[in-house]
Parts: C-alpha cells; structure tokens; sequence
C-alpha cells in the first residue's frame, strides 16, 4: 500500500504543477464568477446607444411612440432608484414606501426621479455616493436635412439606406453617430389597418416600415410594433362606442393561481421559485459532474500513453508491480479531480453568498437548496464512483495503446457512450419518476449521471440503493477487469490487441 501512496502522491504533485491543471482549477470558477454578473454589465454598459430616426407622416402615431420610449426609460430610472435605495438607504425606507415600485403611473405623475430623490436624501448613510440614473438604450435623433421627410416611403428609405448602413453618419447632440433604425409611418396609414372584418386592408400599402440591419436587436421593433397596435385598438374602442379603460381593466383582471405541491407539509404547500430551483438545479450539477469526470478521464490517458510512449513506464515497473502502478495512477489522479471540484463548488458557494446578500432572489434560493439538500454529498459520491467506472476503462484503454492517435480511435466510443446524459439532462427533471429516468439508472455507465439529475425528485429507494449497489458493483467489477488488461497490455509494444484477445487477457 506504501507504493500505491507514492505513486498516488507523484501523479498529484506531477500534475499539480502543470500549467494545464491550474488554468483548470481556476478556469470554471472565473467563468461562474463572470457569468454573475458580466451579462448585466455588458447589458448596461457596454451596449452603446442606438440612434434611431422617427418619420410620422400621418401624423398620428409620433407622440405615441415617443410616449412609449419615454415610459421604458421611466421604468428602467424607478427599477435603478429601488436598487439604489436598498443598498444606500439607512433603512429599509426608500421609493418603495411612497409608491410601490410596479406603480409606474404613480411615478411619474408625482415628479418620477426628482421628487423621489428628494425623499430619500434624509435616508441616505453617510458617504453613499449619488444616484447615476440609467441611459436612454435608444435615443431619437433628427433627420439629416438633405433628407426629403415628405417624399414616398420608396424615395425615402432608399435616400437614408447609406446612412442605415453606416456609409454615412447622423447629426446627434452635435456629434455624429451611426444610425441604427428608421421607422417610416406613412400618409394613409390609417387605410392600411387590417381589421377583422375586412380581411385586407383597404388601401395597398406595407404598413409601417422598420429599417435596421441589426436583426439580432428586436427590442425597438417590438416596443413601436405594440405602442402602435394598442393605440389603434384604443381608437377602435372609441369608434364603437366602448370604454377603453373599462376593457383595460377587464384585460387586467384574473384570478389567482397558485401551484402546490402535495409533498410539502401542511401549510407550506405553496410553490416558489425556490422550489423550482431546487428541482431543476441538479441538471446543474449533472453538467459539472460531467465536465469533471470528462476532464480528469482524459488526463489519465494522456499519462499513460505520455509515460508508455516515453518507457517511463518501464522503470516505474522495476520499483513496482502494474497493480499498484494502475491504483497509484488512479488515487493520484482522482486526488487531481476532487482538488478542481473543491475549488469550484467553494467559488461556487462564494458567488452565490455574494450575490444573495440582500434581498432574496435566484441566488439567494440557490444557496439555500445547497444547504438543506443533498446535493452536494451525493455529487461527490457520483463523481467518486463515476470516475472510477470510466478511469477504469480509459486504464485499459490507454495500457494497450501506444500513442494518442490510437487512442482516440477507442476514446471516441467513450465518449459517445457519455453524450447521452447530455442529451437527456433537460428531459429528466420534467420526468424523473419516468421510464426512461429509471431505465438510465439502472445502466450503471449513466447512473452517476440520471441519479444525480433525479436526486431531488424523491425517486424510489429500491431505485436509489438499488442503483448505489448495482454501481459500486460494477465499478468493483470494472476495476478488476481494467487490472487485469493493464497487467499485460502495458509492456505491450505494436499494434493494440482486438477486442477479442483482450477477452481472453480477463480469463488468464
């Protein structure tokens, strides 16, 4: 056992000190770090204002869709003063206690950030630096004046196509910027509403034209697209004699829905986010345990065929037998696997105290399913006893090849044969009682994976231990078998042996 040790201990210090190995440790963390919060950021910051060129012919809708934009920076303004106020207020008064923050009209009506400011300056701690409200995302701008706003939609967009595709630049604040979208509304626009009744519209026409070649950004579209179309069914309301505002509030009204779950105790059935993140949140863990084994596995048979390739094989077996090299190799490198999934599930956990600090939220849910879940204990006994199911067979794998080239012919298997938790990692939560689900926990290839997937389902105990036992079975199993192949194809030089000559290795 005291070689076993050493050659355990040499894997670990050998690829610890490997670059690979530390940009791997540190990689997955810094992208669950980024993740956090670079989206927002990016969202935020880093998307330049879009200018964007309003030409209203009819005269009808301009207001409207001024009106319209106007809102959305209200809103985005009222979300910033709440976020503001929860973290520089002294209590827990801020915008909140004078109008609630789904209250835009409210906001606005009573003088929106000024006025709101005003009240929660004499909240404010000592030292919280003042409130930078949020950008305009999109911003009007004037057409150029050699642009003819009165000629047809065809003169029209063809005159402002070289603007729209950046060969010339507008006139903004004094500056000249790219135009990114156009939106012509026609003189008959009105005769260009299709209604049900008429099937098509009256008069020939395309309606609105919205010009923009980014097509990835539909945020404008969309927002004059709906500030429009409400407008118009406003003004039919009116054309027919109905009350606009009593059908607004017809629209608005429901009733209340609420999901529960017959598991919980009584008088805490109700279904939160929490909940839901609990239930989807092994797929998670599905996916890093994934990655884990994925990752280490192809470390061990890069060592192998690195140090069979090199005859440093040959001399470790001098000092050694092949059984105590092959547990050597595979406690070391499991040592190598469980230091990367310590690091990660801890950056995981620094993030999420981070995030949750606070109000609750995703973050805050997550953590705590973390918590009181067994989440986490069940990774590592999936990680554990599925990295040795697969290390056993990348040991044999890698102990009758010679080079990676001729490995990877035999690794493609593997690796196709691991896709399938992949593909079913979305599937399983929404059935993790199903056929299927129970099917793949019995195949103890995809145990650690569909198990871990269905660990917060409450699956079946003849399915939880039955599996456990099944897998510590076969890993036993696969373990003795890989020994056995190791023993012999290790020294082997030449051509890897077919696959029924190994078979008859298992019988010697």
């Amino acid at each position: 056992m005291r070689y076993v040790f050493l050659v355990a201990w040499r894997e670990y210090t050998e690829n610890a000190k490997t670059k690979g190995f530390w940009i791997s440790l540190f990689m997955l963390p810094l992208i669950i770090f980024l993740s956090a919060d670079v989206s927002f950021l990016l969202e935020k910051k880093g998307t330049p204002v879009r200018h964007y060129i309003l030409v209203d012919q009819s005269g009808q809708f301009g207001p409207v869709v001024e009106s319209r934009q106007e809102r959305a920076h209200e809103k985005q303004v009222l979300a910033a003063l709440n976020e503001y106020a929860g973290k520089y207020a002294a209590s827990p008064a801020g915008p909140q206690d004078v109008v609630p923050p789904q209250s835009l009209d409210a906001f606005i009506s009573k003088g929106g950030e000024d006025y709101f400011l005003e009240q929660l300056k004499p909240r404010l701690k000592p030292g919280a630096p003042a409130f930078k409200a949020p950008r305009r995302p999109f911003q009007p701008a004037t057409p150029p004046a050699q642009i003819d706003t009165n000629a047809d939609l065809a003169s029209l967009s063809r005159d402002l196509k070289p603007y729209l595709r950046g060969e010339k630049k507008i006139e903004a604040n004094g500056h000249p910027v790219e135009l990114n979208a156009a939106i012509l509304i026609p003189r008959n626009i009105e005769k260009q509403i299709v209604r049900p009744r008429a099937k098509t519209p009256t008069a020939n026409g395309s309606g609105i034209e919205y010009w923009s070649a980014n097509l990835a950004d539909s945020t404008l579209h969309d927002d004059i697209e709906q500030a429009v179309n409400e407008e118009i069914r406003r003004r039919e309301y009116q054309a027919r004699g109905l009350d606009a505002a009593a059908i607004r509030e017809v629209g608005q009204t429901y009733v209340p829905f609420n999901s529960l779950n017959p598991k919980k105790e009584a008088g805490q059935e109700a279904v939160g986010a929490a909940d839901v993140i609990r239930q989807w949140a092994p797929s998670g863990f599905v996916y890093l345990l994934w990655v884990a084994i994925f990752a280490i596995c192809q470390m061990l048979l890069n060592n192998i065929i690195e140090e069979k390739s090199n005859r440093i094989i040959e001399v470790l077996l001098c000092s050694v037998t092949p059984g105590e090299l092959m547990m050597g190799k595979l406690f070391g490198i499991a040592a190598v696997g469980l230091t990367m999934v310590s690091v990660w599930i801890t950056s995981l956990f620094g993030v999420l105290i981070w995030k949750s600090t606070g109000a609750p939220d995703v973050a805050g849910a997550l953590l705590q399913t973390l918590k009181t879940s067994h989440l986490l204990p069940m990774f590592v006994i999936y990680f554990v006893l599925g990295y040795l199911m697969y290390a056993a067979c990348i040991l044999a794998l890698g102990s009758v090849c010679n080079t990676l080239k001729e490995a990877q012919n035999y690794m493609a298997l593997i690796t196709m044969s691991m896709m399938v938790p992949l593909l079913t990692l979305a599937f399983i939560p929404k059935d993790p009682n199903g056929t299927l689900a129970r099917v793949l926990s019995w195949i103890p290839l995809y145990t650690p994976f569909t198990m871990m997937n269905r660990v917060n389902a409450d699956p079946p105990m003849v399915d939880l231990i039955g599996t456990m036992i099944l897998l510590i079975a076969s890993t036993v199993a696969a373990l003795w078998m890989a020994g056995k192949i190791f023993r012999i194809g290790i020294l082997r030089t030449g051509q890897p042996p077919k696959i029924l000559e190994m078979l008859r290795w298992l019988k010697g």
